[in-house]
Parts: structure tokens; sequence; C-alpha cells
């Protein structure tokens, strides 16, 4: 009994604290409306992703780490659909701007892939791996008081700014004679679209195949 007793007063004190939070933010909220609108967009944004991260455990970390860990590919197959997803609607965008003569949107931010790519990717892998979340995995955890959360979030931005200050020093040595490859450039928009979604596909059936071999 006395353990049910802790476990309601604990439910009654959350929801009290869950209360007054959402006050606070909607009460934030109509403020920045009176400030930006386009703030008030992304805090409402903000809250909106936080509280989906939180409730489905989105992470692409576990995507990549369940598979082998407990031979789970939920979340595995869950962004390989959200990639799916985002590679027709950012097409579609991008094939508009294409049709009308206008500035490809990121197009200027196509980088070329190369050994900086590979020792970056490694370490943010493992790092992510060993601190339990990626970007959006910590700061996910950040909010519900993981405290070693909060120590990768703090080497999480010292590794940024340490990693924009020597990019041009990677970008000089490394790839200074490599192009960013636009695969509708390359193949056409048509082909791309389809060669990336067939390549989700595959992937997606992979995992099916994975986790099925699991359980076995």
């Amino acid at each position: 009994m006395a353990s049910n007793d802790l476990q309601k007063e604990s439910y009654h004190s959350q929801l009290s604290f869950g209360i007054v939070i959402l006050i606070l933010c909607t009460a934030l909220g109509i403020i920045l409306t009176k400030i930006s609108m386009v703030l008030a967009f992304y805090w409402i944004s903000g809250i909106g992703f936080g509280f989906i991260l939180q409730k489905s455990r989105f992470c692409f970390t576990a995507s990549f780490r369940d598979p082998y860990l407990t031979g789970s590919t939920a979340l595995t197959k869950a962004v390989l659909v959200a990639l799916a997803i985002t590679t027709i609607g950012f097409t579609a965008i991008k094939y508009i701007s294409f049709l009308n003569g206008q500035v490809i949107p990121g197009e200027e931010y196509i980088s070329p892939i190369g050994l900086s790519t590979a020792i970056g990717g490694l370490l943010f892998g493992v790092g992510m791996v060993i601190a339990g979340g990626c970007a959006s995995g910590v700061l996910m955890r950040v909010g519900e008081g993981f405290q070693i959360q909060i120590i990768a979030l703090i080497f999480f931005v010292i590794g940024s700014l340490l990693g924009a200050r020597d990019s041009h020093w990677w970008d000089t040595h490394f790839m200074a004679n490599l192009d960013g490859i636009f695969l509708p450039d390359v193949l056409g928009w048509p082909a791309a679209l389809i060669s990336q979604l067939s390549l989700i596909g595959i992937l997606y059936f992979l995992a099916v195949k994975w986790e099925a071999s699991q359980n076995d």
C-alpha cells in the first residue's frame, strides 16, 4: 500500500508540474506573438517536436544501435520511412524551384564526401552511442532531467564550435579538389528520386529480415 501511495503522490506531483509548465509555455508563446510571429512559430514547433520525440522515443542513435543490441529494428524502419517522406517532399520543393529557374534551396550546401567526412562520421557515431543519443536524443533527455545527457550536450556544443573553427583546415587538406554531387544533375530528377527511394526500400527490407532473423 505504501508503494502505491508513493506512486500516486509522484503521479499527482508530476501532473501538477506538467500543468504549470504547459501554462508557462503557452504564456511565453503568446508573448512571442507580440514580438515576432516567426519566433512564436519556432517556439510552438520546438515544443511539438520535443513532445513527439519524447513520446515516440525517436532517436537516430537507437536506430543504428538497437539492431545489434536488442535485434529490434522498429526505430530503424521509422527513420527510413521518415527519410522516404522527406525525400519526396524536398524533391518536390527543389524541383519546383528548378522549373521556375530559381536557385534550388540548399544547393549551396552540397559538399563533397572525403576522408574528413569518414573520420567525422566515425567519431560522431562512437560518441553518440557512448552518450546514449544523437543531437535530438540528447536534447530530449536533457528535458527529461538525465544528468549524463547534460554533460553530453555541453561537450556537443564544444565539439561543434571546434569543428566549425577547424572546418576550413579539413576542407583545404582533404577536399580541395573534390566536388559535391547533386544526384539530379547526374541522373536527372526522376531517376535520382527513384534511386534514393529504392535504396531506402532495400534498407527497409533488410531491416525487416534482420529483425525476423533475430527473433527466430
